[in-house]
């Protein structure tokens, strides 16, 4: 793993250290994942403070950093800014925040700074995926994939969204998945025209669609996928909306590769949405970046004008949303290649009917 060395060169001229204190890019320089501690990455070393807690596992995998055990993470930066002669640190101005900032101002003997170029420089790092990165969010999604199937043996009418909801999490956890991604939607009939509906006690009907937005996280890593199916016999409206979302994500799926704007994705899907009369009903972005976290930059957005790369995972996920009536989703990760995309998600998406 060369993160930290390719941090450490990108470092600008006038910034002597980066300060890394969040847990998720701790992980991703260092493969390892602990609820606290921090990172100190000068141009010449790399130290890795861990409480007691860690300190142990992490002595025994972490290779490109100094493990080093926190008893006083103010007084042992000190040190280091004093050996390394340190006197500006760049910090992670995402995800900082201003009380932590001026916390560490009064304690610590550097200048911090609070621009955004570090957080930049992190960020455009993790954009694009390593072939590890890579095998455990296909590992993630595998189970995810694994889960829906699942779900089509469990709905049916009379059962209510928070049971179900409890279903699919505990067979995603169950069948391999070391976390959730994020907090799973599942809504049905009417409340499924509320793009993230909270799982409630609203029992399936005869007619419904249930919309399943779901995710498994492997060691850190995400997967994300969205499937709409009805139960029972539904209507022409219905079975329009769905082809219609359905032929928009296809194409959209058709339109990415890299070197192509992301606002112009977004358009492909949102152009056949407004264009059949669904003009306002599809309010979010077509799709976001997801790797160690479930929404990362770039994202398929009218406001993204970002290009593509070859290496970034991205959703794409159109939906209708019918006020009080119903939703319609359908959402795959893929990863941009040069020439067009490889699609992660594996579970079908012609419409099922329960």
């Amino acid at each position: 793993m060369d993160r930290i060395k390719r941090l450490s060169q990108m470092l600008p001229e006038d910034i002597d250290a980066a300060l890394i204190t969040s847990v998720v890019n701790r992980q991703y320089y260092t493969g390892f994942e602990s609820s606290a501690g921090a990172l100190l990455v000068t141009r010449e070393k790399a130290v890795l403070l861990l409480d007691s807690r860690y300190i142990e596992a992490g002595t025994k995998k972490v290779t490109d950093a100094e493990p080093v055990l926190m008893t006083d993470m103010a007084k042992q930066l000190n040190e280091l800014f004093e050996e390394l002669k340190v006197k500006t640190v760049g910090i992670e101005s995402g995800y900082m925040t201003v009380e932590s900032l001026f916390s560490l101002r009064k304690v610590l003997n550097a200048t911090l700074l609070d621009d955004p170029r570090l957080n930049e420089i992190i960020l455009h790092q993790r954009r694009i995926k390593s072939e590890d990165e890579m095998k455990e969010i296909r590992a993630a999604q595998a189970i995810t994939d694994k889960a829906f199937l699942h779900m089509l043996e469990i709905i049916k009418p009379g059962l209510c969204e928070k049971d179900l909801q409890l279903e699919l999490d505990y067979f995603m956890l169950k069948n391999g998945a070391t976390g959730l991604a994020f907090e799973t939607i599942l809504a049905a009939g009417a409340n499924g025209s509320m793009p993230h509906a909270v799982p409630s006690m609203n029992v399936i009907k005869e007619g419904d669609f249930v919309t399943m937005d779901f995710g498994a996280a492997h060691n850190g890593y995400c997967s994300d996928m969205t499937r709409t199916v009805a139960v029972g016999k539904i209507s022409e409206e219905q079975e329009k909306v769905y082809n219609l979302v359905l032929n928009a994500q296809l194409a959209a799926i058709d339109a990415v590769k890299a070197g192509v704007p992301c606002n112009s994705i977004d358009a492909v899907a949102r152009d056949m949405i407004y264009g059949a009369g669904y003009e306002g009903r599809f309010g979010h972005g077509l799709g976001h970046s997801l790797g160690l976290e479930i929404h990362e930059n770039p994202r398929f957005s009218p406001l993204c004008s970002d290009l593509t790369e070859a290496g970034i995972v991205m959703s794409v996920e159109p939906g209708i949303y019918l006020d009080g009536q119903f939703g319609v989703r359908i959402e795959d990760i893929v990863m941009v290649t040069e020439d067009g995309c490889d699609v992660i998600t594996k579970s079908e998406k012609k419409l099922i009917t329960l």
